[in-house]
């Protein structure tokens, strides 16, 4: 039932404002790009209608778009005359969104921390004698004064322990870990004993992820049933093919642990339990040849490998490798990476990831490479609280920190237990490091060296900074390319870029009928040349970039993109039918406006050239309840610049507020009005005092304007260089002083996601945002303009002194382009 309808007229106009354009005039989302350009048809693809191509988000062996270049597709559909399935070649996907490229801050100074992970010793021994084992053959032995079985009573106290605590931090969620020694000792009954234990005291508080690490010598049905029940994840120790694995990996009578391990995983990998397999984790030996160890790992097809250096410290070293090798670690790792990324990086490899992200400005994924170790909390057999269980490899007694569950909170836990983070725990030498942001100065027990404590380099210092340079040199883009000599070529090179993250959303979603439905639309959009140009406004949309990227996360929001689905098709004047399950009754559709629903729940848009109506079904749970209605619709404004040029402004859509000032509310007709004067006198202003300045490299691309609350000044968003945050009050003096700055700002970003300029960590990154700065600066009359000049020189000079491996054939041209401009200011 439909009820509610939008003409084609209301949907781009309100009440005394300039219209936004209608259909077959100039997308305001094209920016600086000309309505009858072809933007990106020539890498447009298509997977065959209802069939898209699919796999697992779990099974991606980068965490980040910018390292997926060589499996990327450009883009959802065929171009006109373009056979379908013709993928882009290795197209780059670089820093996006909330990363932008910038280096990962260190950790927070301080020394609270809230537990978010708990580690349950349920058994203290172990079938197998493994002479790496950190538990029993390093220089903590107290594994010999706990019980070999937690008793039910700790593990009562445990689950109540964690139930207050995660009721008193109101955390969403809290992972417990079953670990040991070996946890399947404990048996499956006791095991189940466990599970239910620890779900009955924290269903009703939070969400309980349950994970079990094994070496996988006794795993077989009886267990997998038990984990099925409670959905335990398990993770299991491998150490590659059979020769690799007995190295290390014995029993206590020196037998083969290979075969049993082998025989638990193939179960693992059945189809009934195939979705508990969490992962495979490694201990390096540079004795092993890595591709063997790599290659027999991944034909086990895991959801994760996890490769770890063998614990170590200054006192007890890693053993060396070969002789005359500097850094065996980072050779053996680096010959993985290469097979890895050789195969199409099959499985995520979380070693890599981290540096991946790091590298390319993202968080730390691991704890060996920076990431804080706060946050998990070890409960022995016998109640008692330790630290991370790595430290067993420092002192006797190191982990200890005399809280117990019986006697102790986690809170008091939390609370009282000091956990080293921040620059003071680093020493001066990983201070200095250029690699600090992608190592965090390695595993914290690393560092450890009698007399000094922990306020040393890692052990494998020299190895962390030669895998982590090693990584960054294989997957940096030397070559000069286009987006860096013209404006518009980087404007379609971010197009092709969004475009492949609109394909990702469509990994995330295919399978569900309503999304099938609004793909089969997209791609009819993308294949014909007239309704294409309105897809790319709605992709290319600055405030849908959060939503693609949580997509590529995994976690794809479909109602937002079924609105920008609908949106694209309003655009074009198409008809189409679009239901989905829509959680709240405002929809906003990007680019476009917002419609008020009567309710949320299943709604109906029929779109068509004359408009749109809303309809839906019944509301779940509410037996007789009306369908939704259309309640108002309120289009956005927008501001014509000339040339077919239209600048949107966006004061409404709900991923708006990606300013380091707060967005406003929605603003009344009188407000908006008002700012819409200010925007036209402010660019009126800059016309007459620079005439011209659109046509430069750095004038501003910004396609959508998002009023920002008073005295907030000017902002670019960090979704994306085309959004731009204007103070509602702000003065044309101040607008045409900024904008400039901003645009600068905003195409270095914009060169970032789409090419390399430099090494990742480079200092050249600072030299190149420095010098473009300045330089800005130095153009404007002021009394800036001579200090400027010489700091930009400075910075020039210093970019000059760089090894020329620092920078690439895109950051040489960049930097000759601004001692070009720094030049022309002395002329």
């Amino acid at each position: 039932m439909l009820g509610g309808n939008v003409s084609a007229h209301q949907i781009h106009s309100s009440p005394g404002l300039s219209p936004s354009p209608v259909c077959g005039q100039t997308a305001p989302n094209q920016g600086e790009t000309d309505a009858d350009e072809d933007l990106g048809h020539e890498t447009r693809s298509q997977a065959p209608h209802g069939s898209p191509c699919r796999r697992k988000n779990t099974a991606r062996g980068d965490p980040h778009p910018r390292d997926r270049a060589h499996r990327g597709r450009a883009a959802i559909g065929a171009g006109p005359g373009q056979g379908p399935c013709r993928h882009a070649p290795h197209l780059q996907l670089r820093p996006l969104a909330r990363w932008a490229g910038r280096r990962t801050a260190l950790w927070a100074r301080g020394t609270e921390v809230t537990i978010r992970e708990l580690v349950l010793k349920v058994h203290s021994r172990c079938d197998l004698a493994c002479d790496h084992c950190y538990v029993y053959r390093h220089a903590d032995q107290s594994w010999r004064r706990t019980p070999p079985l937690i008793a039910e009573e700790t593990v009562r106290q445990v689950a109540r322990r964690l139930a207050e605590y995660a009721h008193e931090q109101r955390l969403p969620s809290v992972s417990v870990i079953l670990h040991g020694g070996e946890p399947l000792l404990a048996g499956p009954d006791r095991l189940r004993s466990i599970c239910a234990e620890l779900t009955g005291a924290l269903a009703p508080v939070t969400r309980l992820d349950l994970h079990i690490h094994t070496n996988g010598v006794r795993l077989n049905r009886a267990h997998l049933t038990v984990f099925e029940e409670f959905g335990v994840k398990v993770g299991l120790s491998l150490d590659g093919d059979r020769a690799a694995n007995d190295r290390h990996r014995l029993d206590h009578r020196g037998r083969s642990s290979f075969d049993r391990v082998r025989r638990g995983i193939e179960l693992l990998r059945l189809p009934p339990y195939r979705h508990l397999f969490q992962g495979l984790l490694c201990t390096v030996d540079v004795a092993n040849d890595p591709v063997v160890v790599h290659d027999a790992l991944t034909a086990l097809e895991p959801p994760l490998v996890d490769y770890l250096l063998p614990h170590a410290t200054w006192d007890v070293p890693p053993p060396p490798g070969r002789a005359g090798v500097s850094t065996p670690y980072a050779d053996w790792l680096l010959r993985i990476f290469d097979r890895w990324d050789e195969q199409g990086r099959p499985v995520p490899v979380r070693t890599f990831d981290s540096i991946l992200s790091t590298l390319r400005g993202g968080p730390p994924l691991a704890e060996a490479l920076g990431l804080p170790p706060g946050g998990i909390a070890v409960v022995e057999t016998d109640g008692t609280i330790t630290r991370s269980d790595s430290l067993k490899i420092v002192y006797d007694g190191a982990p200890a920190t005399g809280y117990d569950v019986f006697r102790h909170s986690l809170g008091e836990f939390a609370e009282g237990t000091e956990v080293p983070s921040g620059p003071g725990a680093l020493s001066e030498t990983c201070r200095r490091c250029r690699v600090l942001a992608d190592c965090g100065g390695g595993l914290y027990a690393h560092r450890y060296r009698s007399g000094r404590g922990f306020g040393n380099p890692s052990v494998y210092c020299t190895d962390l900074r030669a895998l982590i340079e090693g990584i960054a040199e294989r997957i940096t883009e030397r070559a000069l390319a286009p987006a860096v000599t013209g404006a518009g070529e980087l404007g379609r090179a971010r197009l092709r870029l969004d475009r492949a993250l609109l394909a990702e959303v469509n990994t995330s979603l295919a399978g569900d009928a309503c999304w099938d439905e609004a793909w089969r639309l997209l791609v009819r959009l993308d294949a014909d040349a007239r309704t294409a140009p309105h897809l790319d406004a709605v992709v290319s949309h600055p405030y849908l970039r959060p939503s693609l990227m949580d997509a590529w996360d995994g976690a794809a929001d479909l109602p937002r993109f079924m609105a920008a689905a609908a949106a694209a098709a309003l655009r074009a004047g198409v008809e189409a039918n679009l239901c989905w399950e829509q959680p709240d009754p405002v929809v906003h559709l990007p680019t476009l406006g917002t419609a008020l629903l009567s309710r949320a729940g299943w709604v109906e848009f029929r779109i068509g050239s004359g408009g749109f109506r809303v309809g839906g079904g019944p509301q779940a749970g509410v037996p007789g309840a009306p369908p939704p209605v259309l309640r108002t619709w309120r289009p956005l404004a927008s501001l014509s610049r000339g040339h077919g040029r239209t600048l949107s402004i966006d004061d409404a859509d709900p991923f708006r507020d990606c300013f380091p000032a707060a967005a406003t509310p929605p603003l009344d007709p009188g407000p908006l009005e008002e700012f819409r004067g200010r925007l036209a006198t402010a660019y009126g202003l800059l016309d007459e005092r620079e005439p011209g300045w659109r046509d430069g490299a750095n004038a501003s691309a910004a396609t959508t304007v998002t009023p920002l609350t008073a005295g907030a000044g000017l902002h670019l968003g960090t979704c994306g260089s085309g959004a731009l945050g204007v103070a509602v009050d702000v003065e044309p003096e101040d607008f045409v002083r900024e904008l400039p700055r901003l645009g600068r700002r905003a195409r270095l970003a914009a060169l970032r996601e789409v090419v390399d300029l430099h090494l990742p960590g480079s200092p050249a990154e600072r030299l190149l945002d420095l010098a473009s700065e300045h330089i800005g600066a130095a153009a404007r009359s002021s009394p800036y303009a001579g200090p400027a000049r010489l700091l930009a020189g400075r910075a020039l000079s210093e970019l000059s002194g760089l090894p020329p491996r620092e920078l690439t054939e895109n950051g040489v041209h960049l930097a000759e382009e601004l001692r070009a401009e720094w030049t022309a200011l002395h002329d």
